[in-house]
Formats: structure tokens, C-alpha cells, sequence
């Protein structure tokens, strides 16, 4: 299984392509990488850090990889850094996704009901379209609403299910306990144990793990209470081990889950 992985280097923080690539090996992948920016850290409690978006940089490298050939089993796309990447990155499945390939997509646009810097209606807008070419998507709940205009997680997975045939909203807080939402020919839940307080790169992790599990034909059901175990595990290790969490989990010795489920 060959995996373009699409997302920014957050030079420090244990986010986006940093974990994407141990994660995704793990799964018994070959990754290869194309980065959207690169920042000196990820933007959730740090100050001053440094932005650089990689938009000339994505089309040169690319256009290197037609002459080459390339062509992949999965593609998961994070991170975007500009409405131009949105558009950019709806072409690669066409360029560069084999037939029969599985396009996943993590829709990052904010968290706790609010868009991340620099993120607006346009963008969501666009990102949106994103969502109606992939295999998958992967929206938290804040992206779900914001992506659809619904709080109530039932029918935002309805809206998503319109243009996308499999949507997953992760870590959603319902009235009766926190679920992964997914679609799969009607509305399912998975129950999730659930911690208090801010885990930065849990997304990434999971979407990883979830983009390996299903390149790997494990049905969504099981690619979802994989990446869950994966990811809940890295959380009550990091809650024991990590005294500043904005520098990421400490998921690296609980990568045995995704290495033994796929050792055969």
C-alpha cells in the first residue's frame, strides 16, 4: 500500500505529517509526503511562531512526480493553508490516485465551535467541495457544524452524507455520552470513553491511523474502533507522562496497536 500524505510540518508539536508518517507506517504503508506549510511549531499555545504556506513549492513537486509516474492506494489530505490549496489538492486524486483508490479527507477549519486563524465562511465553503470528492471525511464536531450549519450531530451527518458516501464526525459531544458519528447506508455510533481537556494532535492521529486501517481493507466500523484504541491509549499515556501537552502525546510506545493489527 503506497499513501500520499497531504498536511503542514509543525516543526515542533507531534502534529500533522510529523505523526502522519510513523502512524501510517505502522500500518505497513509506504508514505510519501506532500507538505502545505511549514510552521516553526502548531498554532494552539504557542506565540510567535512562524508560517510559511508551500503552495509554488506543492505545484513544482508534483509536477516532478507526473514524470515519475506516481500512483497511489490512499490519499489523505489535512491541513490546507489557502483556498488555493483546496483546489489544488481536489486535482490530486485525479493525477495521482489509482483506480479503485480511497481518498480521505480530514477537513480541518477550527475547533470548539470557532474557525482557526485565517479560516472563514469562503474557506469552509471550499473545503466543502473538498469533502464532495473524497471517499471519506473526517470532521470534529466544531468542522461538522461548520461545514453544514447544524449542531444537532444527526442531521449534519445527514448533510455530509449528500456529498460524501461515508462521513465520520469524530469526538462528538452528544446528550448522552461522546460518539464517533459515521454513515455507513444510514447513521451509526460508536461510544467513546472521553477525558477532560485539550489533546493537541489527537485529529491527526486518528485520521492517520483511520486513512492506514481503511487502505488496508479493514471495513469503516473496524477502521474507526482501531484508530480509537490507538488514539485513546496515546491519551492516557500522555495524561501520566506529558507535563506540557502543547507539545504533543506521547503516542509513539502505543504504536504496538496499529503494528500488530496489521502484522500479517
Amino acid at each position: 500500500m503506497r499513501v500520499l500524505a497531504v498536511n503542514d510540518i509543525s516543526c515542533v508539536g507531534k502534529c500533522s505529517l510529523t505523526v502522519a508518517l510513523p502512524i501510517l507506517s505502522a500500518c505497513g504503508a509506504t508514505v510519501d509526503i506532500l507538505p502545505t506549510s511549514l510552521l516553526s511549531t502548531h498554532t494552539a499555545g504557542f506565540v510567535g511562531y512562524t508560517f510559511l504556506p508551500l503552495d509554488e513549492e506543492m505545484k513544482k513537486i508534483c509536477d516532478h512526480w507526473d514524470t515519475l509516474g506516481l500512483q497511489y492506494d490512499v490519499i489523505y489530505s489535512g491541513y490546507l493553508g489557502s483556498r488555493d490549496q483546496i483546489d489544488f489538492v481536489k486535482s490530486l486524486k485525479k493525477r495521482f490516485l489509482k483506480s479503485g483508490g480511497i481518498f480521505v479527507a480530514d477537513p480541518v477549519l477550527g475547533d470548539n465551535f470557532k474557525f482557526y486563524k485565517g479560516f472563514d465562511e469562503g474557506f469552509a465553503a471550499d473545503m466543502y467541495g473538498l469533502c464532495a470528492v473524497a471517499d471519506y471525511i473526517l470532521p470534529n464536531e466544531t468542522e461538522s457544524f461548520l461545514l453544514t450549519g447544524e449542531r444537532d450531530f444527526s442531521k449534519a451527518l445527514a448533510k455530509l452524507a449528500t456529498v460524501c458516501p461515508h462521513p465520520v464526525i469524530t469526538g462528538a459531544n452528544a446528550e448522552d455520552g461522546y460518539y464517533l458519528y459515521y454513515f455507513d447506508q444510514g447513521e451509526h455510533r460508536i461510544p467513546l470513553k472521553h477525558y477532560e481537556g485539550s489533546f493537541h494532535g489527537a485529529g491527526d492521529l486518528f485520521a492517520a491511523a483511520f486513512a492506514g486501517a481503511v487502505g488496508s481493507g479493514k471495513s469503516i466500523e473496524e477502521a474507526l474502533t482501531l484508530s480509537a484504541k490507538f488514539v485513546l491509549c496515546s491519551i492516557e499515556r500522555s495524561m501520566r507522562e506529558v507535563p506540557d501537552i502543547k507539545y504533543g502525546m506521547n503516542y509513539e510506545k502505543e504504536l504496538h496497536i496499529l503494528t500488530e493489527a496489521f502484522k500479517d
